[in-house]
């Protein structure tokens, strides 16, 4: 399944974006880039490695780390390879390196065969800021669908840009403002809908308590970018997510 592009041109403000959706379950793995310095970041290389490779090099974008949001199959199958082809650290949280050391179990549960695995470089934690680049992130630690559930956040800010993106018919690429705030939400927020609980690790209480003490407290026009589907915004959430809807 793909989706036409959609292309937005900033003659300031702006960081390269490109997202795809890669492997059996159309994981959404997504490409952040600075537009001057062409330094990046992945988050969640979960197949289909080289299309991945072939939009870095496109776009002249060196990886300066791979985030994963969390640590099944479909996000994290192709982190091992894309390691090795760029030798950029590896980011995951702690509390979900028993799932990713479990790959042959997440395998047989889909009935494939179990993807290559890597070592992790850094542990992420709740609150960890990340860089590259001039643009920064955080780390915000949303345990509920895995235990080491992440989200990376990018506050509203500056950024000047000189880039362009050429459009391509298999990913939904832009180089975008960012005078809104941007979360990568991995499979913890959906556009109306959340993190499925009933996984290795799941935890219904846990994922609430997340969204709301910690999702639902970013600002209502924070642009949401999940693990699967469309964009949306923490302020649609709020308002029509059955979930999350005050009773």
């Amino acid at each position: 399944m793909t989706e036409s592009v959609r292309t937005f041109d900033a003659i300031s403000d702006g960081v390269i974006q490109i997202t795809v959706p890669v492997g059996q379950l159309q994981c959404n793995c997504t490409i952040i880039g600075d537009p001057v310095t062409r330094e990046a970041l992945v988050i969640d290389p979960g197949d289909e490695v080289s299309r991945i490779l072939d939009l870095l090099g496109r776009h002249k974008l060196t990886v300066k780390a791979i985030v994963s949001t969390h640590a099944h199959i479909d996000h994290v199958g192709g982190l091992a390879r894309l390691h090795s082809y760029t030798g950029a650290p590896v980011l995951m949280h702690r509390d979900d390196l028993p799932l990713y050391q479990a790959m042959d179990v997440q395998a047989a549960f889909l009935g494939v065969p179990p993807p290559p695995v890597t070592g992790v470089d850094h542990l992420l934690k709740e609150g960890d800021k990340l860089t590259w680049g001039r643009l920064e992130g955080q780390i915000i630690h949303t345990p509920g669908h895995t235990p080491g559930s992440v989200c990376l956040y990018l506050p509203s800010g500056e950024k000047k840009s000189d880039g362009t993106i050429e459009p391509d018919s298999e990913t939904r690429a832009s180089i975008v403002a960012v005078h809104a705030p941007k979360l990568f939400a991995g499979d913890t927020l959906f556009a109306g809908s959340i993190g499925r609980t009933d996984l290795w690790g799941g935890s219904m209480e846990q994922i609430m308590d997340s969204l709301r003490g910690k999702l639902l407290q970013l600002p209502d026009e924070t642009l949401v970018y999940p693990g699967h589907g469309s964009f949306t915004t923490i302020g649609e959430e709020r308002a029509s997510n059955p979930f999350l809807i005050e009773s």
